[in-house]
């Protein structure tokens, strides 16, 4: 067991969720942020069993993850 974080986007049409510390793509979607991180978490049980424990960073850089906006000029 080891805890990660996860990035839940809102959009529109629904939720996306992926996960920070682990190598390739793992993205999971719903309807509601639990339907999201419930997806998110079968897809990362896949991944890890596809890959293998490894792709999972036993000494993962992030401690917090931050949102802000920033207007940029286009």
């Amino acid at each position: 067991m080891k805890d990660l974080k996860l990035v839940v986007e809102k959009h529109s049409d629904g939720y996306v969720a992926y996960p920070l510390g682990i190598e390739g793509v793992v993205v999971g979607e719903g309807d509601t942020f639990e339907e999201a991180v419930a997806d998110l978490k079968s897809a990362i049980r896949f991944h890890i069993e596809s890959f293998g424990a490894e792709v999972v960073e036993t000494d993962s850089p992030v401690l917090e993850a931050f949102i802000t906006e920033v207007y940029v000029a286009v």
